[in-house]
């Protein structure tokens, strides 16, 4: 599910993003929630997770490149497009990263162009993050962030380079198969990204956060021989 954001002060352009990303959504078979905020201030005391954020510049109160900037300050990841009635603006926000700018009045056709464009970057992305389904809330992961993976009573818990622990319930093995070339299962509970692997020794990894993991009897001859191949292979 794709979460969307729409923050404009005024009610009929917000309404009627909100009419085209359903539409364009709805014929792609995709899910999405969609929320509409009527201010920067508004949007800023949001605290959850917005993949893509639909954000007008010329607004009342904090203008919409104002809340941009507190927004990537917060580490906000998100997708940004602005919308505007002046394209000189475009100009401004470089600092901000935008992925695109929606001129008003807003030409149906070149939103459908923006939006497939936007889709095959987002499916190219998510090669390199993992979406991670927690109830009725997602959040993308950076792979790259993620340290090592382990789960318990069937709950999984992703490790990050920032020490925060995310955990969602899902199996191992979906997650397995969804992470890259650069991971291993050297337990049944435990999958390490070896780009954070420091040492092996005694059926333990080392890692760089510190933490120590057990690597089964089982699998510690494998794990030897994918250590040397990734070692070679970054070398390459």
């Amino acid at each position: 599910m794709i979460r969307i954001g729409i923050c404009d002060d005024e009610g009929y352009m917000s309404d009627s993003v909100r009419t085209m990303v359903s539409g364009f959504f709805r014929e792609k078979n995709i899910e999405i929630i969609i929320l509409q905020f009527s201010s920067g201030e508004e949007l800023l005391k949001y605290d959850k997770q917005i993949d893509i954020l639909f954000l007008d510049i010329q607004m009342k109160g904090i203008d919409g490149m104002e809340t941009a900037r507190k927004l990537r300050r917060r580490k906000f990841k998100g997708i940004l497009i602005f919308i505007t009635v002046l394209k000189e603006m475009v100009f401004q926000s470089f600092e901000v990263q935008p992925y695109d700018y929606l001129v008003k009045p807003i030409e149906e056709q070149y939103f459908e162009k923006m939006m497939e464009r936007l889709l095959g970057s987002m499916k190219d992305a998510s090669e390199e993050n993992l979406l991670v389904q927690k109830g009725y809330e997602s959040r993308i992961i950076p792979i790259v962030d993620i340290v090592f993976c382990e789960i318990i009573d069937r709950k999984i818990y992703l490790h990050l380079v920032s020490s925060e622990v995310v955990d969602y319930y899902d199996r191992i093995e979906n997650l397995e198969k969804k992470l890259n070339h650069g991971f291993f299962r050297c337990h049944r509970s435990y999958l390490i990204h070896l780009k954070y692997l420091k040492s092996y020794k005694n059926g333990t990894a080392y890692m760089e956060n510190g933490r120590e993991i057990p690597v089964s009897r089982l699998r510690g001859k494998e794990f030897s021989n994918v250590i040397l191949q990734y070692m070679k292979c970054e070398n390459e």
